[in-house]
């Protein structure tokens, strides 16, 4: 399992998930407009959900179905298959 960062990041980019990650595995390039969280990388340990001041990240199983399509997104951002 992994975190899923959704539609709720984007255009916020706030950087509070990055500060309390352990593994440093939350990603961006200065152009993109959301965070992303490299699915091979991240250990499950949750310390990023709660620190999330606009409630877009969730365990893969627990994404909102409307937001399902940012797990593929998540998951293609380093082309990682599923």
């Amino acid at each position: 399992m992994t975190y899923i960062i959704a539609e709720p990041c984007v255009g916020v980019k706030d950087a509070s998930c990055i500060d309390v990650c352990p593994v440093d595995c939350i990603y961006a390039d200065d152009g993109d407009d959301m965070y992303y969280i490299h699915p091979e990388e991240c250990i499950d340990c949750a310390a990023c959900e709660p620190v999330c001041p606009v409630t877009a990240i969730f365990a893969e199983e627990d994404v909102p179905a409307e937001w399902n399509s940012y797990t593929d997104l998540n998951y293609k951002y380093f082309d990682v298959e599923r």
